[in-house]
Protein backbone atom coordinates (compact mmCIF):
# COMPACT_ATOMS: atom_id res chain seq x y z
CA UNK A 1 0.00 0.00 0.00
CA UNK A 2 1.17 3.21 -0.48
CA UNK A 3 1.15 6.35 1.93
CA UNK A 4 0.68 9.98 1.22
CA UNK A 5 0.22 12.70 3.62
CA UNK A 6 -3.03 13.32 5.12
CA UNK A 7 -4.59 16.43 7.06
CA UNK A 8 -7.34 15.47 9.47
CA UNK A 9 -9.68 18.12 10.74
CA UNK A 10 -11.22 16.98 13.64
CA UNK A 11 -14.00 19.48 16.10
CA UNK A 12 -14.26 18.10 19.23
CA UNK A 13 -16.18 19.94 22.55
CA UNK A 14 -13.73 22.07 24.09
CA UNK A 15 -13.17 19.49 27.07
CA UNK A 16 -9.83 18.62 29.24
CA UNK A 17 -7.97 15.69 28.00
CA UNK A 18 -10.13 15.43 24.65
CA UNK A 19 -6.74 15.96 22.75
CA UNK A 20 -4.91 13.56 25.23
CA UNK A 21 -7.44 10.73 24.05
CA UNK A 22 -7.47 11.74 20.30
CA UNK A 23 -3.25 11.67 20.19
CA UNK A 24 -3.58 8.51 22.13
CA UNK A 25 -5.51 6.83 19.73
CA UNK A 26 -3.37 7.87 17.13
CA UNK A 27 -0.06 7.11 19.24
CA UNK A 28 -1.59 3.29 19.84
CA UNK A 29 -1.53 2.32 16.34
CA UNK A 30 1.97 3.49 16.18
CA UNK A 31 1.98 6.50 13.58
CA UNK A 32 3.47 9.99 14.29
CA UNK A 33 1.77 13.17 14.58
CA UNK A 34 3.85 14.92 11.92
CA UNK A 35 2.06 18.22 12.82
CA UNK A 36 -1.09 19.65 15.44
CA UNK A 37 -2.67 22.69 15.29
CA UNK A 38 -5.20 23.40 17.89
CA UNK A 39 -7.71 26.08 18.47
CA UNK A 40 -11.47 27.66 19.09
CA UNK A 41 -13.71 26.97 16.38
CA UNK A 42 -16.50 29.59 15.07
CA UNK A 43 -18.74 28.17 17.68
CA UNK A 44 -18.00 28.64 21.00
CA UNK A 45 -17.52 25.35 23.07
CA UNK A 46 -15.75 23.84 20.34
CA UNK A 47 -12.09 23.11 19.07
CA UNK A 48 -10.48 21.77 15.99
CA UNK A 49 -7.72 20.18 16.55
CA UNK A 50 -5.89 19.67 12.59
CA UNK A 51 -3.29 17.04 12.55
CA UNK A 52 -0.94 15.69 9.90
CA UNK A 53 0.01 11.76 9.60
CA UNK A 54 1.75 10.04 6.77
CA UNK A 55 -0.08 6.73 6.34
CA UNK A 56 -2.25 4.77 3.80
CA UNK A 57 -5.61 5.41 3.36
CA UNK A 58 -7.11 2.47 4.51
CA UNK A 59 -5.19 3.53 8.45
CA UNK A 60 -6.22 6.73 8.25
CA UNK A 61 -9.75 5.33 7.34
CA UNK A 62 -9.47 3.05 10.67
CA UNK A 63 -7.85 5.74 13.00
CA UNK A 64 -11.33 8.39 11.79
CA UNK A 65 -13.72 5.37 12.67
CA UNK A 66 -12.16 5.31 16.25
CA UNK A 67 -11.95 8.87 16.99
CA UNK A 68 -15.76 9.09 15.60
CA UNK A 69 -16.37 6.85 18.00
CA UNK A 70 -14.72 8.72 21.22
CA UNK A 71 -17.85 10.85 23.19
CA UNK A 72 -16.51 14.47 22.44
CA UNK A 73 -15.98 14.47 18.80
CA UNK A 74 -18.07 16.00 16.79
CA UNK A 75 -16.78 15.78 13.21
CA UNK A 76 -13.46 14.15 11.24
CA UNK A 77 -13.26 15.66 7.95
CA UNK A 78 -9.74 13.77 6.28
CA UNK A 79 -8.86 16.57 3.52
CA UNK A 80 -6.69 14.26 1.23
CA UNK A 81 -10.03 13.22 0.12
CA UNK A 82 -11.69 16.38 -1.10
CA UNK A 83 -10.48 19.83 -2.48
CA UNK A 84 -9.07 21.47 0.60
CA UNK A 85 -7.24 24.95 1.57
CA UNK A 86 -4.54 24.21 3.76
CA UNK A 87 -2.05 26.68 4.90
CA UNK A 88 1.10 26.86 7.56
CA UNK A 89 2.45 29.39 9.59
CA UNK A 90 6.40 29.60 10.11
CA UNK A 91 8.67 32.07 12.42
CA UNK A 92 12.36 32.06 10.61
CA UNK A 93 15.38 33.91 12.16
CA UNK A 94 17.99 34.43 9.66
CA UNK A 95 21.67 35.94 10.26
CA UNK A 96 22.60 39.04 8.97
CA UNK A 97 26.40 39.40 8.03
CA UNK A 98 26.69 42.40 6.19
CA UNK A 99 24.76 44.92 4.34
CA UNK A 100 24.41 43.60 1.47
CA UNK A 101 22.64 40.32 2.58
CA UNK A 102 20.16 42.75 4.10
CA UNK A 103 19.18 43.72 0.78
CA UNK A 104 19.46 40.05 -1.02
CA UNK A 105 17.35 38.89 2.10
CA UNK A 106 14.49 41.66 1.70
CA UNK A 107 14.31 40.86 -2.17
CA UNK A 108 13.74 37.08 -1.36
CA UNK A 109 10.92 37.27 1.35
CA UNK A 110 9.67 39.88 -1.21
CA UNK A 111 9.38 37.12 -3.63
CA UNK A 112 7.94 34.93 -1.27
CA UNK A 113 5.50 37.72 -0.04
CA UNK A 114 6.86 36.97 3.72
CA UNK A 115 6.94 39.77 6.25
CA UNK A 116 9.56 40.93 8.28
CA UNK A 117 8.35 41.15 11.72
CA UNK A 118 11.53 41.87 13.86
CA UNK A 119 14.81 43.48 12.78
CA UNK A 120 18.19 43.58 14.56
CA UNK A 121 21.84 44.26 13.21
CA UNK A 122 22.73 40.89 13.24
CA UNK A 123 19.12 38.91 12.54
CA UNK A 124 15.82 39.49 10.91
CA UNK A 125 13.02 36.75 11.50
CA UNK A 126 10.75 36.58 8.64
CA UNK A 127 6.95 35.65 8.86
CA UNK A 128 5.96 33.20 6.09
CA UNK A 129 2.46 31.84 5.47
CA UNK A 130 1.65 28.96 2.55
CA UNK A 131 1.38 25.54 2.08
CA UNK A 132 4.49 23.00 3.11
CA UNK A 133 6.04 23.68 -0.52
CA UNK A 134 6.19 27.39 -0.06
CA UNK A 135 8.24 27.00 3.16
CA UNK A 136 10.69 24.29 2.40
CA UNK A 137 11.66 26.25 -0.86
CA UNK A 138 11.58 29.50 2.13
CA UNK A 139 14.24 27.47 4.17
CA UNK A 140 15.97 26.38 1.08
CA UNK A 141 16.56 29.96 -0.11
CA UNK A 142 17.44 31.05 3.38
CA UNK A 143 20.19 28.23 4.32
CA UNK A 144 22.97 29.88 2.26
CA UNK A 145 22.71 32.87 5.10
CA UNK A 146 22.73 30.92 8.05
CA UNK A 147 19.10 29.92 9.67
CA UNK A 148 19.28 30.86 13.12
CA UNK A 149 16.24 29.30 14.58
CA UNK A 150 12.83 28.37 13.25
CA UNK A 151 9.40 27.22 14.46
CA UNK A 152 6.39 26.18 11.83
CA UNK A 153 2.72 25.51 12.97
CA UNK A 154 1.97 23.06 10.45
CA UNK A 155 -1.15 22.73 8.47
CA UNK A 156 -4.21 24.30 9.00
CA UNK A 157 -7.18 23.32 6.58
CA UNK A 158 -10.49 23.75 5.13
CA UNK A 159 -12.25 21.73 2.85
CA UNK A 160 -13.43 23.87 -0.43
CA UNK A 161 -16.77 25.90 -1.13
CA UNK A 162 -19.13 22.87 -2.81
CA UNK A 163 -16.78 20.09 -1.65
CA UNK A 164 -18.22 19.99 1.84
CA UNK A 165 -19.37 16.30 1.39
CA UNK A 166 -17.25 13.94 2.66
CA UNK A 167 -18.77 10.07 3.77
CA UNK A 168 -16.00 10.38 6.59
CA UNK A 169 -18.20 13.30 8.08
CA UNK A 170 -20.18 12.41 11.44
CA UNK A 171 -23.01 14.60 11.73
CA UNK A 172 -23.02 16.97 14.66
CA UNK A 173 -24.30 15.83 17.58
CA UNK A 174 -26.96 18.01 20.07
CA UNK A 175 -24.83 19.85 23.08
Amino acid sequence: MSTRKHVLSVTVRDQPGVLYRIAGLIARRGYNIESLAVAQTETPGFSRTNFVLTSDDETVEQVQKQMQKLIDVIKVVNHAEAPHVDRELMLIKVRVSEPDARVELRQIAQDFRARIVDVHRDALVFEVTGDAGKMNAFIEQMREYGIVELTRTGSVALTRTGAESSPNRKPARAA
